[in-house]
């Protein structure tokens, strides 16, 4: 017995060579098909599975080789997934995994763990006969046979009708179609990444007109024929999801543009040990959500509205109440940011926050301690007192990553941070109802965080009767 789910993985020799534009494409092509999709993405982003969500109108999962092991990987990918065709979009350059000189966590090692076949996405713009030599360079590392077709981005029908020959002759692959440069289908990027699908204008009408035209462009028979001679997966993937605990809690997620960084995963896991997730904004609504037991705030972008949170005093004073009088809550990133005094932006204009971290937070103009982190609580195995320094709901590790331009007077030291090239540092500040650091979490890479905070947020409620 075998578990067999047709799939494709979507990647390219860097960033930058249109893998996003090209994955929208073909998601938008394949559905005027009628086909049924799965959207995933390979690495931490958050950006690219909004895309993915807006084209296909389901939420899109990470699968990252860092947060969880290979087999945990392959029952994410499976959990839940009846699609006709699933489509993964690659994260930078196909075979570039943690620190940039590993495999580990790359593109190709979750093509290798998920048996998935490549479609490589080269951006040919300004190359003629050296895309030759650049594709049997990566030919040459696939030691598992994994790459079977070629796509040519940005590059013009004239030149593709007489280079494609050329390169499957050449190369022994075959080259399944190309996507012209065109001035109107264009996704704009910025310090974070890619400008969020709600941000660029007319992004729907650009996507539609990105699939009418790959579908002239790219041969889909081929490559949905590709996807369904992928290597069959165990047959045990049964779904990972636990039975939901009853009462249900009520645990209000700040949503909105300034708040917008969360992972699919990691809701799922807070429902399946009991919560319910209910949606408030500190943008725009003026109070929050009745009768709810924690509070969480992930990433995003606070910066680019700070002068409009600064103006909500209302909900911002509920917010200190709330967790003042003892709400579990979570924030992390932009949260974190905030949770501080004050925010100062890019502009260098000061803002006034919701003041429950005694400390600033500003912009550096550079990334900071970007790239993966393990956390382990101060003191976990006996190198310090974690009770004395923390007395938080979680003293384990867990999993997570760093990835922003501001900087704290008040990161905490409530845990290790251990980079994955040995470095470490104190990060986050944790106590018995609460965690705040700069780091994105993944909880199922430790699903007792997510099991201790729900539990806590049990405890709160039972306390307010």
């Amino acid at each position: 017995m075998s578990c067999k789910l047709p799939r494709i993985v979507i990647a390219a020799p860097k960033s930058g060579s249109g893998k996003t534009l090209v994955t929208i494409a073909l998601m938008g092509a394949f559905m005027a098909r009628g086909k049924k999709l799965a959207g995933f993405k390979c690495g931490p982003d958050y950006i690219d599975p909004m895309f993915h969500k807006k084209i296909l109108g389901i939420p899109s999962k990470n699968l990252d080789l860092f947060f969880t092991d290979e087999e945990q990987t392959r029952r994410i990918f499976a959990d839940g997934n009846q699609a006709e065709l699933s489509i993964i979009e690659g994260v930078m350059g196909l075979y570039d995994g943690t620190g940039g000189v590993s495999l580990e966590a790359s593109t190709y090692h979750l093509a290798k763990t998920l048996k998935a076949p490549i479609v490589l996405v080269i951006d040919a713009k300004g190359m003629g006969l050296s895309l030759v030599a650049e594709i049997q360079g990566f030919l040459g590392m696939d030691s598992a046979r994994l790459i079977k077709t070629v796509i040519l981005n940005n590059i013009p029908k004239t030149f593709f009708e007489q280079i494609k020959p050329v390169i499957e002759e050449k190369c022994g692959i075959s080259v399944s179609g190309y996507f012209p440069f065109q001035k109107d289908i264009e996704i704009e990027s910025r310090h974070l990444g890619l400008k969020l699908p709600d941000e660029i204008e007319g992004i729907k009408e650009m996507a539609a007109k990105a699939a009418e035209k790959i579908a002239k462009t790219v041969d889909l028979d081929e490559l949905l024929k590709i996807a369904q001679e992928a290597g069959d997966l165990p047959a045990d993937m049964e779904s990972s999801s636990r039975v939901l605990v009853e009462p249900r809690l009520r645990i209000a997620v700040a949503r909105d543009e300034a708040f917008c960084f969360y992972y699919e995963d990691n809701l799922r896991l807070l429902e399946s040990y009991g919560a319910r997730i209910v949606d408030f904004s500190p943008l725009h609504d003026e109070k929050l959500p009745e009768d709810i037991d924690g509070l969480i705030f992930g990433g995003g972008y606070p910066e680019f509205y700070a002068e409009k949170l600064s103006q909500k005093a209302g909900i911002m004073e509920e917010i200190r109440q709330k967790i003042t009088s003892g709400m579990p809550s979570l924030a992390e990133c932009g949260g974190f940011m905030y949770l501080h005094k004050t925010l100062k932006n890019q502009s260098g204009n000061t803002y006034q926050m919701a003041g429950l971290i005694d400390g600033d937070t500003f912009y550096t103009g550079k990334l900071v301690r970007f790239g993966y982190i393990t956390m382990t609580a101060a003191g976990a195995g006996g190198t310090d007192t974690a009770a004395d320094k923390t007395s938080s709901f979680f003293n384990g590790k867990i999993k997570g990553h760093e990835f922003h331009y501001f900087d704290s007077t008040q990161n905490g030291d409530s845990f290790k941070a251990v980079k994955t090239n040995g470095k470490e540092y104190q990060l986050g500040l944790a106590g018995e109802n609460h965690f705040w650091s700069f780091a994105h979490l993944y909880y199922p890479s430790s699903p007792d965080f997510a099991k201790n905070f729900v539990e806590k947020c049990r405890i709160y409620k039972a306390g307010k009767k």
